[in-house]
């Protein structure tokens, strides 16, 4: 398993995958930077769209506002920070629906990367800043048995292509929704996977489903 989520969303995952019993190595390929901007603009928002937790802690204290969260975990974060939550399905094309007819006063604090465009102002707050795989992951892929790769954003599908173009090992991706999956196989230069399996729901809960079809497939073709 080679998870190249940021620090320190790769070690949760690694602790939500860890009694599958897979030898696991952690090689972040971007971490958030933060990017200059006005917090009082954020602060006089009526009311607040978050499409990934890196958001929330730059939205400032939420004073009972509403704030519209792509998933679980970023709701989970949002109401921590004393927002008023509405949880979406998980993926910014699917918030679309939720955030027609808002009026004004809201705005979407978000990174400088998104997976979509949405329909209402917003401001940067942060960046994904590429890093390079570690050696540990290089060795990995270098090597001869399959590595499975989560993937958990079109951005991540694409950096992690890039990354690992050159691999001698068997490559099963779990993307955690057809965007990711597009935009690896759109990567340039392009690198081919072995076996895929998307995640039936975009979360990490799907994503680990996706993992264990990946593996029940191993166990089948054993067989």
């Amino acid at each position: 398993m080679l998870i190249t989520r940021p620090q320190p969303a790769a070690e949760r995952f690694a602790g939500q995958i860890a009694d599958l019993g897979l030898a696991t190595v952690l090689a972040p390929l971007m971490r958030i930077v933060p990017v200059a901007h006005d917090p009082a603009v954020i602060a006089a928002a009526q009311g607040v769209v978050l499409t990934s937790e890196n958001a929330v802690p730059f939205a400032g204290a939420g004073r009972g506002r509403p704030a519209i969260c792509v998933g679980p975990r970023t709701a989970q974060q949002a109401a921590a920070a004393g927002f008023r939550v509405t949880q979406g399905p998980g993926d910014a094309a699917g918030m679309m629906q939720m955030l027609a007819d808002l009026g004004p006063g809201w705005l979407h604090v978000r990174g400088a990367e998104v997976a979509a465009e949405l329909p209402l102002p917003g401001i940067v707050v942060y960046r994904q800043q590429a890093l390079a795989l570690s050696q540990a992951a290089r060795a990995l892929v270098q090597g001869t048995a399959p590595v499975i790769l989560p993937l958990f954003s079109p951005r991540a599908a694409a950096l992690a292509a890039a990354a690992v173009t050159d691999s001698r090992a068997p490559l099963w991706i779990a993307p955690i929704s057809a965007a990711a999956a597009a935009a690896w196989d759109d990567a340039e230069p392009p690198c081919a996977a072995s076996r895929r399996s998307i995640a039936p729901t975009p979360d990490a809960t799907g994503v680990r489903r996706a993992i264990e079809e990946l593996l029940g497939t191993q166990s089948r073709g054993a067989g």
